[in-house]
């Protein structure tokens, strides 16, 4: 491909956007850009979606979008309002680009991770309880400060739980894809995960869904974390499984505090829902009022860069811009 062809290849004129906010608030970023209103409902008024180069993907829930961009079948790129991009590239062919919202929900989810972690090892959960029932019960639970604690994910979202922990003098042990060294010291290797188990008081998780995460805190894992200890999961909920967490909780061995399940959600008369020491949240890391003004910002550039046949920012997968 020449550079005029590949130049061309990559350029994106139209962009549609989810909502009539984010339509309205970027109609301006870019005059080279037309910003387009597409529900994945109804296609854009007075626009053949075989021209819709660019598309940005509603902020949660994917499973209505099974074939609907099958109708844009010249799509260079797709925006997600979310740092996980699992089950998006089934959505669009080979050849288009996934750009993801990397960044703009690294602070919210890092302060709902800290606060699950201080919720259930402060006892925040038994004390609501407590007073739903009128019930003044004071006991000492382990607290945050010096507890070991295993953090499986060093992404930017992981970094930023990272620097939380430290600040409440937990002692924080990272663990990666692979071993390596980076500025902040040592990062463990996942085939670490069974050996480093038993030394830590909480598993927090951080870590993209993939065939290579998925089950990654399975039977075994769980199995060698010591008696009391906590896991918390703000990643997705495939990462842990399921039923060797609702085993081990069941049981009284160990604690969960959990933004993510699998299945998501939980049916209503699963077992996590009533166990014992388990607090569940639904899948709210990133959704604070943080989000609107960062993604919108996020998207702005995003515009500007496209209007200026510039690589787009947080590619996932290349496609065009290969």
């Amino acid at each position: 491909m020449t550079t005029s062809a590949a130049a061309a290849h990559q350029t994106v004129r139209i962009l549609s956007v989810p909502s009539a906010d984010l339509r309205d608030a970027l109609a301006d970023a870019s005059p080279a850009v037309d910003v387009v209103l597409w529900d994945f409902a109804t296609p854009p008024a007075g626009l053949d979606l075989a021209t819709l180069d660019a598309a940005v993907l509603p902020y949660t829930g994917r499973a209505h979008l099974d074939g609907a961009l099958e109708a844009a079948p010249n799509l260079r790129l797709v925006q997600t309002q979310s740092t996980g991009y699992d089950g998006v590239a089934d959505l669009v062919g080979p050849d288009v680009a996934i750009a993801t919202a990397a960044g703009v929900h690294a602070a919210a989810t890092a302060e709902l991770a800290v606060g699950l972690a201080l919720a259930s090892l402060r006892g925040l959960d038994d004390a609501v309880r407590q007073q739903a029932e009128g019930r003044w019960h004071g006991a000492r639970y382990p607290g945050l400060a010096d507890r070991r604690v295993l953090l499986v994910g060093v992404g930017g979202i992981g970094e930023e739980i990272r620097r939380r922990l430290v600040t409440f003098e937990a002692e924080v042990t990272r663990v990666g894809s692979s071993a390596r060294d980076d500025e902040q010291g040592h990062v463990h290797g996942s085939d670490e995960l069974v050996a480093l188990a038993p030394h830590h008081d909480v598993v927090v998780v951080i870590t993209p869904l993939t065939d290579a995460t998925r089950g990654l805190i399975g039977a075994e894992v769980l199995a060698a974390l010591p008696d009391g200890a906590l896991v918390v999961n703000v990643a997705r909920g495939a990462v842990v499984d399921t039923d060797a967490l609702t085993r081990e909780v069941g049981a009284g061995r160990l604690r969960a505090a959990l933004d993510v399940v699998d299945p998501e959600p939980l049916p209503a008369d699963h077992p996590l829902w009533s166990a014992p020491g388990v607090i569940i949240t639904p899948h709210v890391g990133g959704n604070t009022e943080a989000f609107p003004p960062r993604i919108l910002a996020l998207l702005k550039r995003q515009v500007e860069r496209l209007g200026e046949d510039r690589e787009p920012e947080n590619l996932v997968r290349r496609g065009p811009w290969g």
